[in-house]
């Protein structure tokens, strides 16, 4: 048989953007159902009937991969962990590391009310460990170098990511300084004017500020499927990025070089810069101006009331031969991209994000 792989990016069907995404692949002999992150708790039942639809009531999932704790990531997998067979669910869980972490909260002095208080922080993969153990379903790390299935993982390493639980908002009490606590992301109401400028093309402006620690969480994965090169992002910021590119490189991958690239965070414009772009999936050309868009995919998992991609985001990928999709042009549906698929081949072409000729300046 056939290698072949599709790659869904659902519309979450709520007011604020979130992260649903399938994946089913066949390489060499081995068949997999992939599920990374699942939307919002009250839209996880849409997930659900996505991977009945496509897949079968009866599907059984081999992998289900929380990147990280945000409600709109996290909180609809308790709807997939409840309704199916799942052979692995994969997590990086802080309280875990209550015992070697207390010694940097001088607040704390008992290691197991240390790691409820950690629980009660991220409370979104504290429930979906609560139904894992019920149900019996192993829950294993994700950290960078971790095979999931054809996927590695290449951030966050276990150190980066300790790191990050000291250094977050969420954890003030930490004697590591704190990361910055506004972010651009579809939970967070704290947001600066934005005003939008012409540009000429070529021109790129992206936010000086980062984004959260917990963004910086996110588990990134890397895949190649059917010759094409897959990096998905989730929520990863600057930081997670360059870690992801730096332990790419230590394994032997060559950059730039990818074919399809989630952009992350829901298209924001905290999460990536210029250079890391050019590190991952190359330089800016002119070509993509006067050819259209065609063989490298950059979807994007959003709502238009959020007002994402920002334009700077959708600019840059454009800059680089990116074709940008968006789930919010599938109100009822969801982008999907595959190789050797047959039942795919009925799928209408993927409507490409138009270039902006604006950007947002802060």
């Amino acid at each position: 048989m056939n290698d072949f792989y599709e790659l869904d990016f659902l519309n979450v069907r709520a007011d604020r953007s979130g992260d649903a995404i399938t994946t089913v692949y066949r390489s060499g002999h081995v068949q997999m159902l992939h599920v990374v992150d699942g939307g919002y708790q009250s839209t996880g039942e849409h997930l659900v009937q996505h991977i009945c639809n496509r897949y079968g009531h009866d599907a059984v999932i081999d992998n289900v991969v929380a990147t990280h704790n945000d409600r709109d990531h996290a909180g609809g997998l308790r709807a997939v962990l409840e309704n199916f067979q799942v052979r692995r669910l994969w997590m990086n869980r802080p309280w875990v590391y209550a015992g070697e972490l207390i010694h940097l909260f001088p607040r704390w002095q008992n290691a197991s009310r240390f790691e409820r208080h950690l629980r009660e922080v991220y409370s979104n993969l504290a429930a979906l460990e609560e139904i894992a153990l019920s149900k019996r379903i192993p829950i294993l790390e994700a950290w960078a170098g971790s095979q999931i299935g054809q996927f590695i993982v290449l951030s966050p390493s276990r150190d980066f990511f300790l790191d990050l639980v000291c250094r977050s908002a969420r954890t003030p009490d930490s004697s590591v300084p704190s990361a910055p606590s506004i972010d651009a992301g579809p939970s967070n109401p704290l947001k600066r004017a934005i005003n939008y400028v012409r540009a000429k093309w070529g021109f790129e402006a992206f936010s000086e500020q980062g984004t959260t620690a917990e963004n910086e969480m996110s588990i990134v994965q890397f895949a190649q499927l059917c010759g094409d090169r897959i990096l998905l992002t989730s929520d990863a910021g600057r930081e997670a990025l360059t870690h992801a590119a730096n332990f790419y490189e230590e394994i032997g991958g060559e950059l730039p070089g990818l074919e399809v690239f989630q952009a992350p965070h829901h298209g924001s414009r905290r999460n990536v810069t210029s250079a890391l772009l050019d590190r991952w999936i190359g330089t800016r050309s002119i070509l993509p101006r006067l050819t259209p868009n065609e063989g490298k995919r950059a979807p994007v998992s959003a709502t238009k009331s959020d007002d994402l991609p920002k334009n700077a985001v959708i600019r840059a990928l454009w800059h680089r031969g990116f074709q940008v999709c968006s789930t919010e042009q599938f109100e009822d549906g969801f982008v999907t991209m595959f190789r050797n698929s047959e039942r795919n081949h009925n799928l209408s072409p993927i409507p490409e994000v138009p270039y902006p000729e604006t950007v947002e300046t802060d």
